[in-house]
């Protein structure tokens, strides 16, 4: 049942698609427009694995409709690389073995990002 017109930025990109209005944000970004650095934990908002930035301000997208973010500028970890280099905080969680298994680091990494831009 794909019947609900999205109109939104996604890491500087106009995107316009048809969706199930039933549909998270992270269901969006991880099957529609295939960003999958965001990833799933708890499907709850209780372990921040899944998140992202919507108008520079950190919401979990499992938690989030996809509908909630029309018009919206949404920032994902993979929003954060520029020209192919890294953001200086993914370089340093690479550098400092950070990763760990690698689903919970792309939330950390939005986190501090978001923190580290209403700081600076």
């Amino acid at each position: 049942m794909k019947d609900y017109r999205l109109n939104l930025t996604v890491n500087g990109r106009e995107e316009s698609h048809m969706i199930d209005p039933r549909d998270t944000l992270l269901d969006f970004l991880r099957e529609t427009v295939w960003l999958t650095g965001s990833k799933e934990g708890c499907g709850k908002g209780e372990c921040g694995a899944c998140t992202v930035m919507m108008d520079d301000v950190t919401v979990n997208s499992c938690l989030v409709m996809a509908v909630q973010a029309e018009g919206r500028n949404i920032t994902t970890v993979e929003g954060l690389t520029v020209n192919r280099k890294y953001h200086p905080l993914q370089e340093a969680m690479l550098e400092c073995g950070g990763a760990q298994c690698g689903i919970c680091t792309p939330g950390f990494i939005m986190s501090a990002a978001s923190r580290l831009k209403k700081n600076l």
